[in-house]
């Protein structure tokens, strides 16, 4: 698999690759016995129904990058934050919480709220170290909350509720958000030159015109995740129930160009084709485990080590840390889903708690070099090198640590509210 991900292959090619060439090599199948598993498995695979969840909110989420979301999110989060320690910096963290709502995509997050708040913040005189890495860190909360295409790829792999995991992700997300806020706040406090000494001061009606201005962010956040959570409909249909409300919210204030909808269609369409091709690949590559007993005998490996859950944990969480150095979250998911999940359901950890201690891993992929996606996005839109980025990014990192061992000590907080 490294090998042909090394040489620039496609992920699914890979998949597809690594597949047929173990079950015609170490299985002894015949190729028409492999057409015959591959065909199978390909059909219903494609035809899972919580699949065209990720068309939905991958749209909607281009749907909302090509228009003034960002700079709603800017000028109304901005009064609201004026008086905590940090000021503007809460900006990022705010407005990717609110974006990733809205969009199922860490990099769709990053470089939605990037494109604004990079620059004035750095205009404004914000330390260049902070503004960058607060946005590296809180971008990939659009992995986390809900809608999360990441979540819903895991949903369908794992055969796990989507809706559960959607509710799942709320707390945790939200924890995060709010402990890189708190570490703002700390080193504003301690360190000077963070935020620059004159900021213009906030009337009341500028307090009203902030909840002016995110009212259609609200408003499609809201019609979103309440027709989800109050069982009016399922993630598809909340899907498209977004779509509906974003194609609305962009017509009443007056930014409805076909030129908008082409190019969201277009670049939904290609990066949906690109996950589900993944998708349906990685079921085939899955199958092929199976037939290997792969899974099998490398859970009765790791049995053998006597590691007890909070071992098997860490062991994991390493595994997921060094494979997130080189590959992103769709690729790392559907990989090791096969082996991980059920080493994990063995050992007592439950299936929708795993999901989550697997997005915060992919979280950390984000923004781990050498690839790591939401620092690419941030060297283009800054010129930064790549190491500055990373340097920047750095405390993000380690707050997301705590996170997975606060997650790891106390799993009832991504569990209790699916209850």
């Amino acid at each position: 698999m490294l090998a042909y991900l090394a040489v620039g292959m496609w992920i699914f090619a890979a998949l597809l690759l690594v597949a047929i060439t173990s079950l015609y090599l170490l299985a002894g199948f015949s190729l028409d016995r492999i057409g015959f598993i591959m065909q199978s498995v390909t059909w219903s695979a494609a035809n899972r129904w919580e699949l065209s969840a990720i068309p939905m909110f991958v749209w909607m989420g281009e749907l909302m990058f090509r228009t003034d979301i960002s700079r709603r999110l800017f000028n109304g989060l901005a009064p609201f934050v004026s008086l905590l320690p940090g000021r503007l910096l809460h900006v990022n963290i705010l407005g990717c919480t609110l974006f990733a709502a809205v969009s199922g995509s860490s990099a769709a997050t990053t470089a939605t709220v990037g494109k604004i708040t990079t620059g004035e913040l750095l205009k404004r005189g914000y330390a260049r170290d902070m503004s960058i890495g607060s946005l590296a860190g809180a971008g990939s909360l659009g992995l986390m909350i809900p809608p999360s295409v990441v979540l819903i790829i895991y949903g369908v792999l794992g055969e796990v509720s989507i809706t559960k995991l959607f509710l799942a992700g709320v707390v945790p997300g939200l924890m995060i958000a709010a402990m890189y806020s708190l570490y703002i706040m700390l080193v504003a406090a301690r360190r000077e030159g963070t935020t620059p000494v004159d900021e213009p001061r906030y009337a009341a009606r500028d307090y009203v015109a902030g909840l002016i201005t995110l009212a259609p962010v609200i408003v499609l956040i809201g019609s979103v995740l309440g027709v989800l959570y109050s069982g009016i409909a399922t993630p598809s249909e909340a899907g498209a129930v977004g779509v509906g409300v974003s194609l609305a919210v962009i017509v009443l204030t007056g930014q409805f160009r076909l030129r908008v909808i082409a190019e969201s269609v277009q670049a939904a369409i290609v990066t949906s084709a690109m996950l589900c091709s993944i998708l349906i690949s990685a079921s085939f590559m899955s199958t092929a485990m199976g037939y290997l007993h792969i899974p099998a005998t490398i859970a009765g490996a790791i049995g053998s080590l006597d590691l007890g859950p909070y071992g098997l944990i860490v062991m994991l969480a390493l595994f997921y840390l060094l494979l997130g150095m080189f590959l992103e979250g769709t690729s790392i998911t559907v990989m090791t889903l096969p082996i991980t999940l059920p080493l994990a359901v063995s050992a007592g950890w439950d299936p929708i708690w795993f999901g989550i201690f697997l997005v915060v891993m992919v979280e950390m992929a984000q923004i781990t070099p050498p690839v790591g996606f939401n620092l690419f996005i941030l060297q283009s839109q800054t010129g930064d090198s790549i190491v500055r980025v990373a340097r920047a990014s750095f405390p993000f990192f380690l707050l997301m640590c705590l996170a997975t061992v606060i997650l790891v000590a106390f799993p009832d907080i991504a569990l209790w509210l699916t209850r």
